[in-house]
């Protein structure tokens, strides 16, 4: 493990973002340390996307505050993004390029050259089975095709922090499985993952620390022993989650 292990890599402070009457995120206060793989939580509706939106600079928070590496994530959000692998929920590509080419386009976006981002993304693609595709324009690609991708082009500069906004939705279970690996290979290797996900037992097998949002606040936060030590010592997450989250709805 990388000496940075114990850094608090994601400061956020206060961070609320409302629209009108309506809070998306309230009052919300968060740490992820490095080398972390961080899961955040909640029902939709919960202010997941809206915490990642704003931790990526695209949207401002209405008060409070979000940093990455002690930077401020809207003031400084061209920094963040060199510092940030970014995996939205439903990547958007020009539909007339082909996938090498985006890839390319990524790489030299971060100052990589072209053969540096061939040496780059070839292990990737490679782990994530569609170097096949990569002739093909992205209107041909499915949608696991696309995350797949997306997925290269944020790890492609070896970010110190990966954001990932629900990163296995539309991959096959063999796609996921492999996802899994790199992203426990990139902890060990130092690096933070900072993911959402609506499936509990992905974030159970994989988290080393977790939170869980409802309704825009935040309800725990913690390794899962620690979560466990507020419900049941022999509880699963999923019952933790329900135990914590309730039955919040409405659309995120």
């Amino acid at each position: 493990m990388s000496g940075l292990d114990n850094r608090v890599l994601v400061e956020i402070h206060g961070l609320t973002k409302t629209y009108g009457s309506f809070e998306a995120v309230k009052q919300l206060d968060l740490t992820v340390a490095s080398a972390q793989i961080f899961a955040l939580l909640g029902p939709n509706g919960a202010g997941k996307t809206t915490t990642i939106r704003i931790l990526m600079g695209i949207l401002a928070p209405t008060s409070g505050w979000a940093r990455i590496a002690g930077l401020d994530c809207f003031k400084d959000r061209v920094e963040v993004k060199r510092r940030v692998g970014y995996l939205p929920d439903e990547p958007v590509f020009y539909d007339y390029l082909r996938g090498s080419e985006i890839i390319r386009f990524a790489g030299e976006m971060h100052g990589l050259s072209a053969p540096e981002i061939k040496r780059r993304a070839r292990p990737l693609v490679e782990q994530l089975e569609f170097a096949d595709a990569l002739d093909e324009f992205a209107a041909n690609y499915s949608r696991g095709m696309k995350k797949k991708l997306a997925l290269t082009c944020a790890m492609l500069h070896d970010p110190v922090l990966l954001i990932l906004d629900e990163p296995t939705s539309g991959l096959d279970p063999f796609a996921t499985r492999v996802l899994h690996g790199i992203l426990r290979d990139k902890a060990a290797q130092g690096r933070t993952i900072f993911f959402s996900t609506h499936l509990l037992d992905q974030a159970e097998r994989l988290c080393t620390q977790l939170a869980i949002m409802a309704r825009g606040s935040l309800v725990a936060n913690g390794t899962l022993a620690e979560l466990r030590g507020r419900v049941s010592h022999d509880s699963s997450l999923e019952e933790i989650f329900f135990s914590l989250a309730g039955n919040s709805e409405s659309a995120d």
